[in-house]
């Protein structure tokens, strides 16, 4: 399965080579856009992109991309309150 992780390009860094900046969640990380470049790059700033293991892969729009990233911080949360559940329950296991 692949997950892509919506992020904000907010600069191109190397038209040569295709590379830009983007912002996942806060994070700064240099991206390969070569699968969305349909003109010219500087046209890809301030766009929504789905970023998987340092390409975009697609391009979203600003709703989409916040839908998509409060649910990736509900299933965050969702796993963080299973791990708690779980480690509820090994500590009310009787210990021989």
């Amino acid at each position: 399965m692949c997950l892509g992780i919506p992020g904000r390009i907010t600069a191109i860094t190397d038209e040569a080579r295709l590379m830009a900046m983007a912002e996942v969640s806060g994070v700064r990380r240099e991206v390969n856009v070569a699968c969305v470049a349909d003109g010219p790059l500087q046209d890809l700033v301030g766009r929504w992109a789905l970023i998987h293991v340092g390409f975009a892969m697609s391009l979203i729009d600003e709703d989409e991309a916040q839908k998509t990233l409060e649910a990736l911080r509900d299933l965050g949360e969702a796993q963080e309150t299973l791990a708690a559940m779980a480690e509820g329950a090994k500590a009310l296991e009787v210990q021989p």
